[in-house]
């Protein structure tokens, strides 16, 4: 299993590859296609992240002592944001995606390419992981 600053390190490389922002979205937007689908009972107001313009739902459990992510939304550039965060955070530790710096982000150049509403849905969709890790690490 890869540690999130692996799997950072992955994406920035794959992003690399890409001349251009329209490369990258196609990219992102794979991301997006490969989340698992998410069971329709988590398509709810509970599970919604709220502050997203687009409809982003975000479902967690513990497997094994690890954080297990699962999302979905119905606008295709956020599912695709979504996916990233799921394929970086999913199957942690709660200590370390707490203490984590989504770095990636920057690195790639995702957040000058998004518009600032997505840039808000971005932070409210990293908050929300995290306050679900803060929350099992609360509890154990």
């Amino acid at each position: 299993m890869n540690t999130i600053n692996e799997l950072q390190a992955e994406i920035i490389e794959d992003f690399s590859i890409f001349e251009d922002w329209m490369g990258k979205y196609e990219h992102l937007i794979e991301f997006g296609r490969s989340l698992s689908l998410l069971d329709d009972k988590y398509k709810t107001e509970e599970y919604e992240v709220r502050g997203c313009q687009a409809k982003v739902w975000l479902h967690t459990e513990i497997v094994d002592g690890k954080l297990i992510f699962e999302a979905d939304s119905d606008a295709i550039i956020t599912k695709g944001i979504i996916g990233l965060l799921v394929h970086v955070l999913s199957n942690h530790d709660v200590d370390e995606i707490i203490e984590t710096d989504l770095y990636f982000i920057k690195e790639i150049g995702l957040i000058e390419h998004l518009s600032p509403t997505r840039s808000n849905g971005l932070a409210s969709m990293i908050k929300q992981m995290k306050i679900y890790a803060l929350g099992y690490q609360a509890k154990a």
